[in-house]
């Protein structure tokens, strides 16, 4: 079999790392003028020596996995750290076909001078394209015990499962979701100009008012969950040709059948296109089966893959008193980012029928950001011969009600709270210790009690924006 020159492999890897032979190591770096706002929190894992553990970056494709390699490579360099021990790779260069991470290693350590048991940076970007990764990754990881060794890929449902499966003790993963609404408005450079949130962050400003807000929200919810198509304005034109085609195609008709050995691809792309048009609808595997022709644990098993993939997720029902149900029957299912509906069937306007759906899309979506995913939920039970709903609820660990929210597009039922709400408040009346009971709107903001029940009213673009600023301030440093 032929096979590249060792040359021709070192003569690629200079490429990947100019900082090696560059009389400025960060000249050959490309600058980007924003971060994302888990930079912080990933450079501090990333460069904590005390920790004997490889960092596995993943997410979607296109949500700025390979920007923020370069970002934190400078400032590796920033603090100190030599430009010939940090080593940079894409395996999905073709120059490095099939060859294993050691022999990339040791190749590195033969022609940068550095000494094995040194304090080294080690990043191979795009690594699913290695066959059997997770093993190559933790042989090394327990090899170099002083060699921070970093990964990252777009088949983020391959990393997941292997990294589960094989890293256990050795990986720690790193999830880099679609931007939050609050990384939307920084990245387009409008954040200080639409809203700032107080110090207490219990009160907010609008310098030009809610409607200059919702328009933001609305560009936001048809193209604002990744960088490139927000600071790109020849993208931004046309963002279905880019989400489609880099984003959802390619982990759909590739990503995904190669790892699970999917052969009908066209019934696992039509579910989706079900799942993005309807984002938000309750569902059940029977009602998804009966309409479809296709079997149950068929569809139960292309769920978990496109929630692998961070597509979507799944929110399950609870009932009045918080409690889950023996039998999970129904739940939601969500878009991981609403913008991948607007790539799949055209972009919407404020008074297009399909908004409300991707206004609770929208705003359940910056729970992604969270570490308490696992705790929201949604409640619907039967009240006499009527069904009542909470669009959101949040549990405390204690499997106790934390928040309530109901989530609207209008501004109608801050005038008749009583008739427009009743299943909000029906379940904070069954459920009296609730720490937050909310409906948004469209454009007010008010405090009303009804019924005994304290209700807070505010903008869904407010709820989305404070909701997702809170929760990336968590992982910024």
């Amino acid at each position: 079999m032929l096979t590249i020159s060792e040359k021709d492999v070192l003569k690629s890897l200079s490429r990947d790392n100019p900082w090696w032979t560059e009389a400025d190591p960060k000249a050959g770096i490309p600058l980007y003028p924003r971060h994302r706002a888990y930079f912080g929190g990933f450079t501090q894992l990333a460069l904590n020596w005390n920790i004997r553990r490889s960092v596995v970056l993943m997410g979607p494709r296109r949500v700025g996995k390979t920007v923020m390699l370069h970002q934190f490579i400078l400032e590796a360099l920033n603090q100190g750290i030599k430009p010939q021990d940090i080593f940079f790779t894409s395996i999905d260069t073709p120059v490095y076909s099939g060859i294993p991470l050691q022999k990339l290693l040791d190749i590195f350590e033969e022609n940068s001078g550095c000494t094995p048991n040194g304090r080294h940076l080690v990043i191979f970007d795009e690594i699913q394209y290695l066959k059997d990764w997770e093993v190559h990754l933790k042989v090394l990881t327990d090899r170099y015990p002083n060699t921070r060794f970093i990964a990252s890929g777009s088949a983020a449902a391959a990393l997941r499962r292997k990294s589960n499966e094989s890293g256990a003790g050795r990986f720690t993963d790193y999830i880099l979701p679609p931007l939050t609404f609050s990384e939307y408005l920084d990245f387009s450079g409008t954040e200080k100009d639409l809203i700032s949130l107080r110090d207490d962050k219990k009160a907010i400003d609008l310098p030009k008012g809610i409607e200059a807000l919702n328009i933001a929200f609305i560009d936001y919810i048809n193209i604002g969950g990744y960088p490139e198509a927000v600071v790109n304005p020849e993208l931004r034109t046309d963002p279905g040709r880019f989400l489609g085609r880099d984003v959802i195609d390619k982990v759909l008709l590739r990503d995904l059948p190669s790892l699970y050995g999917i052969q009908d691809i066209q019934e696992l792309n039509r579910l989706f296109m079900v799942i993005a048009y309807h984002s938000g609808a309750e569902v059940s595997l029977e009602k998804f089966s009966q309409t479809s022709g296709v079997a149950k644990n068929t569809i139960s098993r292309y769920l978990e893959y496109l929630e692998a993939a961070f597509l979507i997720f799944r929110v399950t029902r609870i009932d009045q008193a918080g409690q889950s149900f023996q039998r999970m029957r129904n739940f939601k299912v969500y878009l991981a980012n609403p913008s991948m509906r607007a790539a799949l069937f055209g972009p919407v306007a404020a008074h297009d029928p399909a908004i409300g759906g991707l206004v609770e899309t929208a705003i359940i979506s910056q729970y992604l950001h969270s570490s308490g995913l696992e705790q929201l939920h949604y409640a619907r039970w039967k009240a006499g011969r009527t069904d009542l709903e909470v669009d959101l609820v949040k549990l405390f660990p204690s499997f106790r009600p934390a928040i309530a929210l109901e989530i609207k597009w209008t501004d109608r039922h801050v005038d008749h709270p009583a008739e427009e709400l009743k299943g909000l408040i029906a379940f904070a009346k069954h459920n009296p210790d609730t720490k937050m009971v909310a409906a948004t709107t469209r454009s007010r903001m008010s405090h009303q009690t009804c019924d005994g029940i304290d209700i807070e009213f505010s903008p869904s673009a407010v709820t989305c924006y404070i909701t997702g600023k809170v929760f990336t301030e968590q992982w910024s440093a």
